[in-house]
């Protein structure tokens, strides 16, 4: 292709596109014996039918489900790969993980956390093959309330691999997987239950980018039914994992603090301004649930509901639960225990729940390990957020070069006096616009007027409203 994310990958410190398997050689070669070793021993959990969703060709699969109903009820078994039995604390492995943090994605190819002999080999849920698992078991009432909550170590063996696309066809062909059945009811009933909680839910669209043909592009993905069901089955376990901990006294929790009551009320009256209904009583949660996400005022308001996410961080505690436990954008506090292969401290919040269910004290290396993981979790956070960042303003930029000039439709997402923020209709490219009477949440007509490859930005200038046609983004 003629354009490439070296750049990007310099500036990061990651290593050149065609290098992203390296690790040093003590890593590899104590990747190897861990992947010689074969499954853990524990129960034998290889009759239940897991399956998985991930996206098309994913080869590092941390979880694994099988959804019961039981009567009006819901049984949910979900099965996170167990690297807690096979990785040395203390060893090589454990040393490069915790410098990586993350795996982090790029167009071009990611640069994982752990070599992916196991990440994407024996330790990865992958269908047909026995695998260590911390198999969690989760009763859920015809409420959408937690009931009860346990994990344990297994052997399990999930029977298919299914991706996004395909699972949704399925739901929507009336003939999903009899594995996940019970996840657009189960789905549906839990982020019910967490926009009653008051969680902050946006399903904006996202920016991807794409190869077409030689050419790097930039797409917009909008996330189906079952990505988001998908999703509440996830953040159910991390709810249920942050409850053991806090009544543990014990754990490394995901926190954001509540947003600004003066913030939140200056979101509804822009819902208003945007011309989207608020009655009375009504929170900026359910306010934002109920949007259409393919309505350029909800587009909008999505974007300006972020500033009410700001904040995260990572709270650890042995002893007294902290003061602030919660997560604003989930409604309840929560822990990272579900995506091991891709994420370091998930690996230690899992041993802690393992730890707590089976009444023994959490082992010695993960109590140690607390207080450090926060710090190395923000770093990699950091590192990965400015790399799919810069990623998308290259590609805004490889599009855009040959356009300077050009007129294209797009949707005012923010407005200020001078300039604002707009996303284009297609390609939809997030950008600055400058000028005066910017139409929030409207569409408008926007003049391409200048492409730094150097600064990774366009910027637009605005030529007036959009009065004919209107496209959706994408």
């Amino acid at each position: 292709m003629p354009h490439d994310f070296e750049s990007v990958r310099a500036e990061l410190e990651l290593p050149p596109a065609g290098e992203t398997d390296r690790f040093p050689d003590d890593v590899l070669t104590e990747a190897a014996t861990i992947a010689a070793r074969g499954p853990a021993e524990g129960e034998d959990a290889t009759a239940i039918p897991f399956v998985t969703i991930d996206p098309p060709g994913a080869r590092d699969l941390d979880q694994a489900m099988f959804l019961e109903r039981v009567g009006e009820s819901f049984r949910v078994h979900y099965a996170i790969a167990d690297l807690g039995s096979a990785i040395d604390p203390g060893g090589a492995i454990d040393a490069e993980a915790r410098r990586r943090g993350q795996t982090i994605y790029l167009p071009d190819g990611r640069v994982p956390l752990h070599p992916p002999v196991i990440s994407e080999g024996t330790l990865s849920l992958l269908p047909g093959e026995v695998r260590s698992a911390a198999l969690w078991t989760i009763d859920v009432d015809g409420g959408g309330v937690v009931t009860d909550a346990s994990v344990r170590r297994a052997r399990i063996r999930s029977v298919a691999q299914l991706d996004y696309e395909g699972a949704q066809a399925s739901f929507d062909a009336g003939t999903p997987h009899p594995s996940v059945e019970a996840l657009a009811d189960l789905g549906r009933l839990r982020l019910d239950v967490r926009v009653g909680l008051g969680a902050i839910e946006l399903a904006l669209p996202e920016q991807e980018v794409t190869a077409e043909g030689d050419d790097w592009v930039v797409r917009m993905r909008r996330r189906t039914d079952v990505d988001a069901w998908n999703a509440e089955i996830s953040l159910l376990t991390g709810m249920a994992a942050a409850r053991l901990m806090l009544d543990a006294g014990i754990g490394l929790l995901r926190t954001l603090p509540q947003a600004d009551p003066d913030a939140v009320a200056e979101l509804l009256r822009t819902a208003a301004t945007l011309g989207i209904p608020v009655a009375d009583g009504t929170t900026a949660a359910e306010v934002l649930a109920g949007l259409d996400p393919d309505l350029p005022a909800s587009i909008a308001l999505m974007r300006e509901a972020t500033g009410l996410l700001r904040g995260a961080g990572y709270t650890a505690f042995d002893g007294a639960a902290p003061e602030l436990p919660g997560h604003a954008g989930i409604g309840a506090p929560y822990a990272h225990v579900t995506a091991p292969l891709r994420r370091l401290v998930d690996r230690f919040g899992t041993e802690i729940c393992l730890a707590i269910c089976g009444g023994t004290d959490v082992p010695a290396w993960v109590r140690s390990a607390l207080p450090e993981l926060g710090d190395l979790m923000r770093t990699s956070d950091q590192r990965a957020a400015k790399a799919d960042r810069a990623c998308i303003d290259l590609a805004e930029v490889w599009e855009l070069e040959s356009r300077i000039g050009e007129v294209f439709d797009a949707v005012v997402l923010r407005a200020g006096d001078d300039e604002g923020e707009i996303v284009l209709t297609r390609p939809p490219t997030i950008a600055t616009c400058r000028g005066a009477g910017l139409p929030e949440g409207e569409h408008v007509r926007v003049r391409l007027a200048e492409v730094d490859e150097g600064r990774r930005r366009v910027v637009f200038t605005y030529e007036g409203t959009h009065t004919g046609d209107h496209r959706p983004i994408g």
